[in-house]
Order: structure tokens, then C-alpha cells, then sequence
């Protein structure tokens, strides 16, 4: 017998968001497998950010639904399914009160984790982002954007969801922190083989970063290609994409990914 094809980490079934006369999505159909990183690519109000709150329940669809591991989320607990999956966004959100430590340690603490596996899971965490022990004590307001970030990453990380939804969490960088961060992404979802939504406008980001680059406009799904795929498309929107980039695509379609 042929083998079951896996149950997909995430899958979207002819989901549609409206708010009042405004569609934001429509008829959304896609599916996220198990490990692979999926890069939302499309301009301001395509509908990337909201396809990311959809998966977590942050937003819930006017019409269709949203399975996470084969289960429609609206099924499921909220408070689990949200501390289940990792969130990661360009403002970061860390509590400025809280030290790293304690703003990377807060979900497992929740979950009830005892003290020292915790704090072993910070050291383990503060060292897979590249960041030294001793900023464990300090304040986010005491750290650079770059290290804010890395600490927004580490603490989606902490209770080890196998869903990590990520919204443009370099955009705010300089080129050089971005760069670096993109490459140190590349090499933890290597070790980590995370399922990865990944919110971009920025088309050399998603194919560095991207198993498969799903290109949205006006709240549709336009094309889901492999980054190669979409290099080489016919489709009018993706050749856009790719005109407007230049012609400096190709190196970054195979970096990392080999």
C-alpha cells in the first residue's frame, strides 16, 4: 500500500475574513506541512497578517475554517492552542518590566514547569539565539534591536511548540542585524524542523527563508511555489515580484538550503 500522506500542521479550508463591508480574505484554501517553512509574501493589506492570527486564533473566520494538526481550531481551547504555537512579531512585545530571563521563561512557568528546568531551558535558549548568559538579567530596554529580537524568538521557542508563526520579525532592522538574524534562522530551523509561517514583503527573504513562497493580493491566494518555482513563473504577479527585485535572486533561491 502506498504511505498515508502526513496530516497537515496547518490547512486552511475556503476560509474568508470580512470586517464589516471589507473583505480582508477571501477563499483561502492551503495547506502547511509538517516542517516546512511557508513565507507569506504580498504588499501592505494583502492579507499575510491576517492568514498568521487566523492559525492562533487572534482572528476567527467570517467563513471556512482553519485546522491545526488535523483539528479545526475553533475546537480547540484557546488558551492551549496559542501557548502551543510560537509568535514572533517585528515589535517583539516583551514585557519591559520582565527581565530576558523571565520574559523567555514566562510559558514554560505557566505551564508549570519547576524552577530549575526552566532556568535550564533559558541558558539553552539564550545560547541557540546568540546571546551571552549574562543578558539573562537585563531589562529589554537595556538590550540593542537585534538582541530584542533574538530574545522574541528564544522566548517563542521555550515550551518547544511545533508551530512557530513569525510577522515580519526582521523588518525593523538594519540590513546587517537582518542578514545576520535571517542566516541564524536558516540554521535553527535546520536543527529544529519546525512548521514555520513567515510574514514578508520582501521577496529576498522569502527565498532565502521559504521551502515554499505563497504570494497574496488583495486578500487572495495568487500562486504557492517552491522559491525556484517562483523565480522561473509565468504568473503576471510573480514576474512582477521578480522585476521589481532586480537581478540579484538567483544566489539567494540556494542559500541555506541545501
Amino acid at each position: 500500500m502506498p504511505p498515508t500522506p502526513a496530516t497537515p500542521a496547518i490547512e486552511f479550508r475556503n476560509v474568508s475574513y470580512q470586517v464589516a463591508e471589507t473583505h480582508v480574505l477571501r477563499s483561502l484554501t492551503l495547506q502547511v506541512q509538517p516542517g516546512e517553512t511557508l513565507a507569506l509574501l504580498g504588499r501592505s493589506g494583502s492579507g499575510k497578517t491576517t492568514t498568521l492570527k487566523l492559525v492562533n486564533r487572534l482572528l476567527s473566520p467570517t467563513a471556512g475554517e482553519v485546522l491545526v494538526n488535523g483539528v479545526p481550531n475553533l475546537n480547540a481551547d484557546v488558551t492551549r492552542l496559542r501557548r502551543s504555537i510560537g509568535y514572533v512579531i517585528q515589535e517583539v512585545g516583551l514585557f519591559p518590566h520582565f527581565t530576558v530571563a523571565r520574559n523567555i521563561g514566562l510559558v514554560p512557568k505557566i505551564e508549570g514547569w519547576p524552577e530549575p528546568r526552566v532556568r535550564a531551558r533559558v541558558e539553552e535558549l539564550l545560547q541557540m539565539v546568540g546571546l551571552a548568559p549574562e543578558l539573562a538579567s537585563r531589562y529589554p530596554h537595556q538590550l540593542s534591536g537585534g538582541q530584542r529580537q533574538r530574545v522574541g524568538v528564544a522566548r517563542a521557542l521555550a515550551a518547544d511548540p511545533q508551530i512557530l508563526l513569525m510577522d515580519e520579525p526582521f523588518g525593523a532592522l538594519d540590513p546587517l542585524t537582518r542578514d545576520e538574524l535571517q542566516r541564524e534562522f536558516i540554521s535553527l530551523q535546520k536543527r529544529l524542523r519546525k512548521t514555520v509561517v513567515f510574514v514578508t514583503h520582501d521577496l529576498r527573504e522569502a527565498m532565502r527563508l521559504g521551502s515554499r513562497i505563497a504570494l497574496m493580493e488583495a486578500g487572495k491566494l495568487v500562486t504557492i511555489l517552491s522559491p525556484d518555482e517562483f523565480l522561473r513563473s509565468t504568473d503576471p504577479w510573480a514576474s512582477a515580484y521578480v522585476k521589481a527585485f532586480g537581478d540579484r535572486l538567483e544566489s539567494t533561491t540556494t542559500e541555506g538550503k541545501s
